[in-house]
């Protein structure tokens, strides 16, 4: 049984939601499942999401928000808060909100209509967490592939200062869950020590085992 609990602490009106386990990621095994459901779904705490970001993009140029891991609707509030911000992040005062296709090989791709949006544009990239860096360095290097340059990365969790040279910023880190851990499924104690796997784990949420 997953058992979902609030942290006692909060970074303005953002709850930070997190399961304790054994769980599995496309990639790794980690010790805790952050839990962003409503985040991504509810509008309040998708805009309380958004401005605690805004602040830390606000002198930025910013042409397109990326939205990984279903992090569309707090990417619409987070290009509201930068438009609205006194210093305009780019000289239309307008930025793109786009999600990536996959392809058969989980690489990002973006199709004819959608590579103005990348090609010679700043491209902040909005992630739920940012933990191994996997993710956050294959899409760094779509943008560049398709032209474009990372603005920075941001995300509600990160347990890393930077992927790939770009820096991370985030409302919550590991500072506020230092024992948050992610290990090679090969090197994963939890696997060695025989305990069974809880959950397996993607940017949809959970499936119980």
């Amino acid at each position: 049984m997953i058992e979902i609990q609030e942290l006692p602490i909060k970074r303005g009106n953002v709850p930070f939601r997190v399961a304790r386990g054994h769980f599995a990621t496309n990639h790794s095994h980690i010790n805790y499942y952050i839990d962003i459901s409503a985040q991504k779904t509810r509008l309040e705490e998708a805009i309380a999401v958004a401005k605690e970001l805004a602040p830390k993009y606000a002198t930025d140029l910013v042409d397109t928000i990326l939205c990984l891991d279903g992090t569309a609707v707090i990417g619409t509030c987070l290009a509201r808060e930068l438009v609205n911000t006194p210093r305009g992040v780019n000289e239309h005062r307008d930025i793109c909100v786009l999600e990536p296709e996959y392809n058969a090989n989980s690489q990002i791709i973006f199709r004819d209509n959608a590579q103005p949006l990348i090609r010679d544009k700043h491209v902040l990239i909005l992630m739920a967490s940012v933990t191994t860096g996997f993710t956050a360095n294959r899409s760094i290097e779509a943008i560049r592939y398709y032209g474009g340059q990372a603005a920075g990365i941001a995300a509600l969790y990160s347990t890393v200062p930077e992927s790939a040279g770009i820096l991370v910023h985030s409302v919550y880190d590991i500072r506020d869950l230092p024992n948050y851990a992610s290990y090679d499924y090969r090197d994963c104690p939890y696997c060695k020590a025989g305990r069974r796997l809880d959950a397996l784990v993607n940017s949809f949420g959970y499936s119980s085992l």
